[in-house]
């Protein structure tokens, strides 16, 4: 696998490896390739060749008879391989990638025996951490019908601080050692929104949602060095899977620095469109206003994240009745009505683009209510987002389009929370869960991503499961609430055109046509013929982004 973050497009390929060249000084030709990209309206437009200006944007689609250009100053054959646009993840976290690749990671831990292995494993491997930091456990995932506790994080990791992020990053676990570090005891209070599970008055070594704040001063915060090696990490990762574009959910101002120098020194290759985590790293990084596009559209702050309640693996998401499977809890309201209100309008007053977590179906009707209410002050195209909006209950699906809301959604949380949603809500409870047919028929826009690190980065087995409602294994066969099943194009769409929609970029990044960014990906398979299973297998052979290669993949 190679990175490129300075190619040029007068390269050459020669035995597969790319050379830099000198600067394009004229048009470039993309010849003999299986072309496709979607028009504005969603249709698939099919090419054999694609002229790309001196400034790396699509100049001309070309069918096989059309007449060639002779003034081209680089031709690449792609062979009649599968040429696509690169995707938009309308919602991820690109330093938490890139963290998770460098630090501990118990995604692929089956149960908690195993994880403790890998904790204790990973602990030995380097002694000299003062703490050991991760993330990736999922007690469902495990079988575990319950939290982990301290108790068993102690059996691998007695004399060190451990802390350690469920996979959606709404709990923590952490070690006595960690608890003892932070100064948590039996006496500690959990901040609003936030829970600390107890057994016996005592902390268990579970911090849910804001709690996880206790720990702030305790552990050490990353160096500009290492979050500079974890953006490199996530952009390397990022390429390599087909996505040109990435919506970061939740940036602070340390993030947004090393985005900055990675721009100066020219190493940003993917192209980045900021929401600052909360108000106060928005006037931080913006200022009086989004940012303009930088570093040839790499990089611009659009707008803020917010948090209006949790997860439903951990009891957070905010429910119109009680969980089934904890009749005491409806989750944890992050803000009340009235603050959610005001972090909005502070953001909608100088123009920032609001995106509003909301899982559970009582905070998607309490961020729409919001939106009803300030859609009369703030005027215009504002494209307010709902990041998630996993339960909502069937009667608020209309408000979706009615308000003019994008739906920032996320296909294969779908299939990796199936089981825990049917037992956090019970069967007859599910109309309304993860919908995404009924939005888009409501009229609304879909958005999707993948929420990287909580699932992997690689857009194509959510394409897979948005058509199938199906898992890599195949169930439930013909999938799961099956009328929420999408199209091919209606799939496609959302994670290309709509996405860069979501962000008000559908002017320069989406799809190949004319005046857009020469953003694309050269495939091993056809998109639109492969069967579910096939499209999660895809592999990108190579990505290039403003008409430049940026990625190509080792020959085996």
């Amino acid at each position: 696998m190679r990175i490129l973050s300075k190619v040029k497009l007068g390269a050459a390929f020669c035995a597969g490896i790319l050379i830099a060249g000198t600067s394009a000084q004229a048009d470039s030709l993309i010849e003999n390739v299986n072309g496709m990209t979607l028009d504005e309206d969603g249709k698939v437009i099919r090419f054999a060749a694609m002229v790309i200006d001196d400034d790396g944007r699509v100049k001309e689609l070309l069918d096989r008879n059309d007449k060639r250009p002779k003034d081209i100053d680089f031709q690449f054959d792609g062979k009649g391989k599968t040429l696509i646009p690169g995707f938009v993840d309308a919602h991820g976290h690109v330093m938490g990638l890139g963290f998770a690749a460098l630090t501990l990671d118990l995604s692929g831990t089956k149960s908690l025996a195993e994880a403790q292995q890998a904790i204790q494993d990973y602990a030995a491997k380097y002694p000299s951490r003062p703490w050991i930091i991760g993330g990736g456990w999922n007690q469902e995932t495990w079988g575990l019908g319950r939290f982990p506790t301290a108790a068993e994080l102690d059996t691998a990791v007695p004399d060190r601080p451990v802390y350690l992020e469920r996979v959606d990053g709404h709990a923590a676990w952490v070690n006595s050692a960690g608890m003892k570090a932070a100064g948590i005891t039996a006496t500690t209070k959990a901040p609003s929104g936030g829970a600390i599970e107890r057994a016996g008055g005592k902390p268990t070594g579970i911090f849910v949602d804001k709690a996880q704040s206790l720990f702030g001063k305790a552990i050490p915060a990353p160096r500009p060095v290492e979050n500079d090696l974890a953006l490199m990490k996530a952009q390397e990762i990022l390429l390599s899977q087909g996505v040109t574009t990435i919506a970061d959910m939740g940036t602070t101002l340390q993030h947004w620095q090393s985005f900055r120098r990675a721009g100066d020194k020219g190493e940003l290759a993917v192209r980045i469109i900021s929401y600052a985590a909360e108000i106060d790293n928005m006037i931080a990084i913006g200022g009086p206003g989004p940012s303009p596009w930088l570093y040839d559209d790499r990089l611009k702050l659009a707008g803020v994240k917010l948090y209006i309640d949790g997860a439903l693996g951990s009891r957070g998401a905010l429910l119109k009745e009680p969980y089934a499977d904890k009749p005491a809890e409806k989750g944890l309201a992050l803000l009340s009505s009235a603050q959610l209100k005001n972090k909005m309008s502070r953001a909608a007053m100088d123009g920032f683009q609001t995106a509003v977590h909301a899982i559970g179906d009582q905070a998607n009707d309490e961020i729409l209510s919001a939106i009803e209410e300030l859609q009369y002050t703030f005027k215009g195209d504002r494209r307010w987002r709902i990041e998630h909006a996993q339960i909502v209950d069937p009667i608020d699906l209309p408000r979706i389009a009615q308000t003019g809301t994008i739906a920032s959604m996320q296909p294969v949380h779908q299939t990796s929370d199936r089981l825990m949603a049917e037992s956090r809500l019970g069967v007859d409870r599910l109309d309304g869960a993860y919908a995404w047919r009924s939005i888009l028929e409501s009229g609304a826009k879909l958005a999707f991503g993948t929420d990287v690190p909580v699932e992997s980065s690689n857009p194509f087995p959510g394409m897979a499961v948005a058509i199938s409602r199906e898992d890599s294994s195949g169930q439930p066969f013909g999938g799961w609430l099956p009328k929420e099943k999408l199209t091919r194009e209606q799939a496609w769409r959302a994670y290309t055109v709509d996405a860069a929609y979501a962000s008000f970029a559908e002017d320069r990044i989406g799809n190949l046509t004319k005046g857009k960014r020469a953003d694309f990906l050269i495939i091993d398979k056809d998109i639109m013929l492969a069967a579910p299973q096939s499209i999660r297998n895809i592999v990108v052979e190579q990505t290039w982004i403003g008409g430049r290669p940026v990625y190509v993949k080792k020959k085996q």
